[in-house]
């Protein structure tokens, strides 16, 4: 789709009368009516920066009157990748809020089908929002495809719907799914919070039996879930990993644990890793700290 030509002088001006709304965003809600119009011209007129600016005023104060340009920008294969990339997103944060997005959501759904990669990636990317159940097929069938950076971005726009009967799908998908897509699914699964027992369970089975690859990322996202005594055993056994990174990182889950005494802690001041020590006194520090 072409962008609108606007003559020169005519977009100077208006970029420049954008500018001074920008700066005063209060004027945009006193002169709407003249404001939102302009502001939308500038979205067709102005550097990519400033093009940015507007998106993100306008995903705030127009809500409804900003969505289909940013579908025209995200399906504009002339516009900068960058651009594209911000409108799909833009188009899942306040898609939970418009007023009927259902018209919005078929044009998404069908672009789902697209042969071209940029635009079903970026459709699937637009279509997660909290509560937008009618994606829900159209996303699952997605995590099913073949291309790998298809099923990455499913996953993501899944998790995004925050329909907590979407884990068990997901938690399944584990047993069977490719490397990368199990990454993805185990940095999203902590965002179910009401499962919050489940996803930690689905965790503590990856470091026990999954793959060693991914010891340190699930290490990191247990952090989300707080602590876990049950998961007590397998943090000391990870003490003895070659990775000092996860060796630091079980150690930092024991600190929030508890269960380390000052004996323990010392014993592993000795260990050949700066970034063990480091975490180690810390430890340490904060035990001393907590005495006094």
């Amino acid at each position: 789709m072409k962008k609108p030509v606007i003559p020169f002088d005519l977009a100077q001006r208006v970029i420049s009368q954008a500018k001074c709304y920008m700066e005063n965003p209060g004027l945009i809600l006193k002169e709407r009516h003249k404001a939102i119009p302009l502001l939308l011209k500038a979205l067709r007129a102005g550097d990519v920066n400033l093009r940015k600016q507007i998106i993100f005023l306008l995903g705030s104060v127009a809500k409804d009157e900003i969505y289909w340009p940013l579908y025209d920008i995200m399906k504009d294969q002339e516009e900068p990748d960058e651009l594209r990339d911000q409108a799909a997103i833009h188009l899942a944060v306040i898609g939970p809020f418009l007023d009927d997005p259902q018209g919005l959501v078929r044009r998404l759904v069908r672009d789902v089908s697209s042969l071209d990669k940029e635009i079903k990636i970026r459709a699937i990317m637009a279509l997660g929002w909290e509560g937008n159940l009618s994606a829900v097929l159209p996303l699952i069938e997605c995590i099913y495809e073949p291309d790998p950076e298809v099923q990455e971005v499913a996953v993501n726009a899944l998790c995004n719907l925050k329909d907590s009967r979407l884990m068990g799908l997901l938690a399944d998908r584990l047993k069977s799914c490719s490397f990368d897509q199990k990454r993805a699914i185990l940095f999203n699964l902590w965002r179910f919070r009401d499962k919050e027992d489940e996803v930690a369970a689905i965790y503590k089975q990856e470091l026990e039996a999954g793959d060693p690859a991914l010891k340190l990322d699930i290490l990191i996202l247990l952090g989300q879930l707080g602590a876990r005594p049950e998961n007590e055993k397998v943090y000391r056994e990870l003490l003895g990993d070659k990775s000092a990174k996860i060796r630091a990182m079980a150690l930092e889950r024991l600190g929030e644990l508890g269960v380390l005494g000052q004996d323990e802690l010392v014993s592993l001041l000795d260990d050949n890793s700066m970034e063990v020590k480091r975490m180690a006194l810390s430890l340490l520090q904060k035990i001393r700290e907590q005495a006094t």
